[in-house]
């Protein structure tokens, strides 16, 4: 067997790019290099109309996406000087962040809002040794206050406004390329502030354009003329599908959501942060935004763990959810390869697994007569 290189994250692996310099000390725990994993038993139900893949990004180091814009946000932090991150957040965010930081030896302030975090990733944030303050008030209220308090303190924002996050996140739709040799036509996603909808659609902009102008207009960082474009990999682009949870849907609302709700805690934003950005993907690519239930959004949680053995969050189950409705109806026509990308990992929320998982552990003596009977009496 042949040694390999050791995997040091996505920013050794894509250096060149990013905006990182020669000399620029990398914040990094091995995020990045997630699977690919091509769904067997669900395709079979449908008739094998499609080829479904679901990017896996729950096995990053805290669990989330969210790393991989953290590995970038905490490295330009540190590049210029700042001690201190901040993020409001719905639970990832500050999981990332808390971790980032301890990571780097500096201070993270994370801003959640009060009793509507899953416990998984409040238990991340507190044991990374972030300093944690809830409010009374949702994560809108959250974002609102950081960008004041950047304001007065000396303090960088580490949430998905920052540049660098998206940089850092596009390198997913690099890694799809090259397991794929090509782009999908259709990736999925759930979206709440709608930064990683906006940050895949610039990676695959960057894989397939033959020139750094006009990339995308969807870049805050460059503006569409990207340094990073050019010497085109792929031809094709896929079209980006962005579903919300219905109870929290600005985007089919056409603005901002007022106290919005959803079992799905991770995208419970009513107030994107790039909402601009992301309108300007679904433009480009030609794609579109819809909403899934709630009920509908568990299903899919729960049909992905009985039927594939992956377990997800309930925010990234929306992507799989509004995916499939749009196989069924033919939306997402016959013989497409479609992407999901699975954003955070199930034990985030394990009390809304546990709520819906449908079956309840037996308690039996310790003896060998009850066991083999509670075995027999399950057999399938």
């Amino acid at each position: 067997m042949p040694f390999r290189p050791r995997y040091t994250g996505l920013v050794g692996k894509y250096r060149d790019r990013l905006p990182v310099h020669d000399d620029t000390r990398i914040i990094s725990l091995g995020e990045g290099n997630t699977p690919l994993i091509r769904l067997n038993n669900i395709p079979r139900e449908l008739g094998d109309q499609v080829d479904i893949y679901v990017k896996y990004e729950g096995l990053n180091p805290t669990g989330s996406f969210k790393d991989r814009g953290m590995t970038m946000a905490v490295t330009k932090a540190i590049e210029e000087g700042s001690r201190a991150i901040i993020c409001a957040s719905t639970g990832n965010t500050s999981a990332a962040a808390a971790a980032y930081a301890a990571r780097a030896g500096i201070t993270a302030f994370v801003i959640i809002p009060d009793g509507k975090i899953a416990l998984g990733k409040l238990a991340q944030a507190m044991m990374y040794g972030s300093v944690t303050i809830q409010i009374k008030g949702n994560f809108d209220d959250g974002m609102r206050l950081v960008k004041e308090v950047a304001d007065h303190a000396p303090v960088t924002i580490v949430n998905s406004i920052n540049p660098y996050r998206l940089q850092g996140q596009k390198t997913a739709a690099f890694e799809i390329v090259e397991e794929l040799e090509r782009a999908p036509d259709y990736h999925c996603l759930p979206v709440g502030n709608a930064g990683n909808i906006t940050a895949h659609w610039i990676g695959y902009c960057e894989c397939s354009s033959a020139s750094g102008d006009h990339v995308t207009e969807a870049c805050t960082l460059c503006g569409g003329h990207c340094p990073y474009g050019g010497g085109a990999i792929v031809g094709n682009r896929p079209r980006m599908v962005g579903y919300q949870a219905a109870g929290s849907a600005p985007f089919l609302r056409g603005g901002p959501v007022e106290d919005p709700e959803t079992v799905a805690t991770a995208i419970r934003i009513g107030h994107p942060q790039s909402w601009e950005q992301a309108w300007t993907v679904v433009r480009e690519s030609g794609g579109w935004f819809d909403e899934c239930a709630d009920a509908e959004i568990l299903a899919a949680q729960k049909l992905l763990a009985e039927h594939e053995g992956i377990f997800c969050e309930p925010a990234s189950a929306t992507a799989v959810a509004g995916a499939l409705r749009d196989i069924r109806s033919g939306k997402i026509p016959p013989g497409s390869s479609v992407v999901c990308t699975l954003t955070g990992n199930g034990l985030k929320d394990p009390d809304t697994a546990i709520r819906q998982a449908g079956s309840t552990v037996m308690t039996v003596e310790a003896e060998l007569d009850a066991v083999k009977h509670a075995i027999l009496d399950n057999m399938t």
